[in-house]
């Protein structure tokens, strides 16, 4: 059984190979793959086209993009259900202490300042290698503790770039 969240609202989706049961009805659509992220699904005499976008297997986050708009669907498992009923859920997540240079680079621009908050996914750094700008962005929310680079500065591959509270 598997617990899909998908704008605040559960779905129970259970697999038993060609059959497939939300919330404890049949669901009976016809799929045809695409691609390894594209599927076909014909259902309800309507036609849907499915592409995973994106996965964080970290916080089970997987956004799809369906007849072009974009989902975010929060994935839990049994055993993360199980997790949240021994009251061991809060915590498991590893929190994240620093970022580190992924490549040796330029550092183009620091993006925050010490003592600023951030959430997942906010730009950071901009760090020149190869001749490409790659943005490097916040992993989890957090406190910039302590910035490890300066604007111009050349760094080498695990160089610590910020320092989470």
């Amino acid at each position: 059984m598997i617990h899909a969240t998908v704008n605040g609202k559960t779905f129970d989706i259970e697999l038993r190979g060609r059959e497939i049961r939300i919330n404890d009805s049949e669901v009976l659509p016809d799929i045809y793959r695409i691609d390894d992220k594209t599927l076909h699904l014909l259902w309800n005499n309507r036609s849907y086209t499915a592409e995973v976008c994106d996965i964080h297997s970290d916080t089970k986050e997987v956004k799809i993009k369906v007849n072009g708009n974009i989902y975010t669907v929060l994935l839990k498992d049994r055993f993360d259900v199980l997790l949240k009923n021994l009251g061991l859920d809060s915590g498991t997540a590893k929190k994240q202490k620093e970022v580190k240079a992924p490549m040796p680079g330029m550092v183009l621009n620091v993006l925050v300042a010490e003592g600023d908050s951030v959430d997942k996914e906010t730009p950071l750094v901009i760090l020149e290698a190869m001749k490409m700008e790659n943005v490097i962005k916040s992993p989890a929310p957090g406190k910039v503790k302590r910035l490890g680079v300066n604007q111009g500065q050349a760094v080498e591959k695990n160089a610590i770039l910020i320092e989470f509270d």
